[in-house]
């Protein structure tokens, strides 16, 4: 097992499915997790459960569309753990929808989570990885950043500004000891695929779920802690000569579909 023993690592969104996975698997491996989420009771769960496990784990509440609140959890989280090592930019939020369908407040409410809330924890914690000699991004994208999928505009046009954000940062910061990469899942089996079944298939869920199961050549979703295994990994030592890259978890649905 890769080892982050005595590092601090942020992760958005870490209250449930993919973010939880990553502060499970970080935990695990000696990481102080902090916690940014906006789902208080998830949160506190999922922190529950990584205390009980062992871990060290610390929940900030906080919205990363908003400049302030990234800045006052990071000082929270600093004052717990002290200066973040490791920034997991994981927090996002899905729309359904085409460029004509798709309504300017719910792309602008996409946009301001899925890129600005990148946007903003990097522009908060660069600076303290920069004062500490070094430090690892990982960006969540998407396969949708790299394939055309109907109905997932505003989506689609987040993750693609995630995707190249990585490389920026990569190449900007490459020689001050700071790495970037992305990975780029596709559908993953998180309590949200769930939810989003339950409100519009209540009829046939089943089917639905099978549907959404075989979109992946694979024949299923992924684990979120096969994602969260990837994380550790881009985020440890052992992953020291990879930057300004993007790793598909996909199921083989980029080159095998056909």
């Amino acid at each position: 097992m890769s080892d982050l023993k005595n590092r601090t690592a942020i992760v958005t969104g870490g209250g449930s499915g993919i973010g939880r996975a990553i502060a499970e698997e970080f935990a695990a491996a000696g990481a102080k997790v902090a916690i940014f989420d906006f789902d208080e009771n998830a949160s506190q769960e999922a922190a529950s459960a990584i205390q009980e496990a062992g871990g060290e784990v610390h929940f900030e509440k906080c919205d990363v569309s908003n400049r302030e609140s990234v800045a006052a959890a990071l000082a929270g989280t600093e004052a717990v753990f002290g200066s973040p090592g490791i920034l997991v930019n994981n927090a996002g939020i899905a729309n359904i929808g085409t460029a004509v369908s798709t309504s300017e407040e719910d792309f602008d409410r996409v946009m301001n989570v899925n890129v600005k809330g990148v946007y903003n924890c990097l522009h908060l914690v660069l600076p303290k990885m920069l004062e500490s000699g070094g430090g690892v991004v990982l960006n969540m994208s998407s396969v949708a950043s790299i394939a055309g999928l109907p109905d997932r505009f505003a989506y689609s046009t987040s993750k693609g500004a995630v995707h190249t954000m990585t490389f920026s940062v990569a190449a900007d910061y490459i020689k001050d000891n700071i790495r970037c990469n992305c990975i780029c899942p596709a559908r993953v089996h998180t309590p949200f695929v769930d939810g989003y079944l339950d409100k519009n298939y209540p009829d046939n869920r089943d089917e639905m779920f099978e549907k959404l199961s075989a979109a992946q050549p694979i024949g299923r979703m992924a684990l979120p802690s096969e994602i969260g295994k990837m994380a550790l990994y881009l985020c440890s030592d052992d992953s020291g000569f990879i930057t300004g890259q993007a790793f598909p978890i996909d199921g083989g649905y980029m080159n095998l579909r056909g």
